[in-house]
């Protein structure tokens, strides 16, 4: 190769070496700024009943939906391994998960009997059938939206699967303690949720914030638990049979 051709190569290439590392660069600062930018929001709740403060105010679940022309969040993605409400000694273990929506949760029965786990009412609908001791099933929640779960042979058996299309959400722990991290400024409208208050409560609850980065207190949310009957029908709208390995309900279908 000529001389100065080699030249001409050797400009070129660190011309685009150079290039590339302002890319590089420009890359990083742009989202170390835009992720400096964004607010980590804190929160406080307190549950009473009767009057009276309780001392446990977990599963508050708190969720923000961006407003007018605040830019919608990336769609949150679903983590591995996928979450599971086991079944164990008749009862949901977690009684509450808060999932992206489109993502899955496995129902796993733990328990040395049968269970057939039912969603008839809003969120999403499903029945898995009856199933046996050490089997597993899967439930893909695709839409956003609240999910009641029960098990047609034991009544007592509840659970709540909360299916959300924003990234902005927390649920609190024992002290009420929230955190809503990576939260982009602007306006939003803040849900709330808790199986055991009301849902006029929880719906006047609700209200429209703006987050900026001056601010990052959501403040303390007041709610009250509520006298909620927990009795429903079985899959069929019908009263539950008896719990009794004779019972109809364990009849495979």
């Amino acid at each position: 190769m000529p001389r100065f051709a080699h030249r001409l190569f050797e400009r070129r290439r660190t011309a685009t070496f150079a290039l590339l590392r302002a890319c590089v660069f420009a890359s990083i600062f742009v989202t170390a700024f835009a992720s400096a930018q964004n607010v980590e929001l804190k929160g406080k709740v307190q549950l009473t009943r009767n009057g009276h403060h309780v001392s446990d105010a977990s599963k508050v679940v708190v969720w923000l939906t961006p407003l007018g022309a605040t830019p919608a969040p990336a769609p949150p993605q679903q983590s591995t391994p996928i979450p599971q409400l086991v079944q164990k000694g008749k009862s949901f273990q977690p009684s509450l998960l808060v999932i992206p929506a489109g993502g899955q949760v496995e129902f796993p029965n733990r328990d040395p009997f049968f269970h057939n786990v039912f969603s008839l009412f809003d969120g999403k609908r499903f029945d898995l059938g009856l199933y046996e001791s050490g089997t597993t099933q899967f439930v893909k929640f695709d839409k956003p939206g609240i999910s009641f779960i029960f098990c047609n042979i034991h009544a007592q058996m509840s659970a709540v699967v909360i299916a959300l299309n924003t990234p902005y959400y927390s649920q609190s722990n024992w002290r009420g303690e929230i955190t809503v991290a990576n939260v982009i400024p602007g306006r939003y409208q803040m849900h709330i949720f808790h199986p055991s208050v009301s849902p006029e409560a929880l719906h006047a609850a609700e209200r429209e914030i703006t987050v900026t980065q001056g601010d990052t207190f959501l403040g303390t949310i007041t709610l009250t638990e509520s006298n909620i009957d927990a009795s429903h029908k079985n899959k069929y709208n019908r009263d539950y049979d008896r719990p009794e390995p004779n019972s109809p309900a364990y009849a495979r279908p």
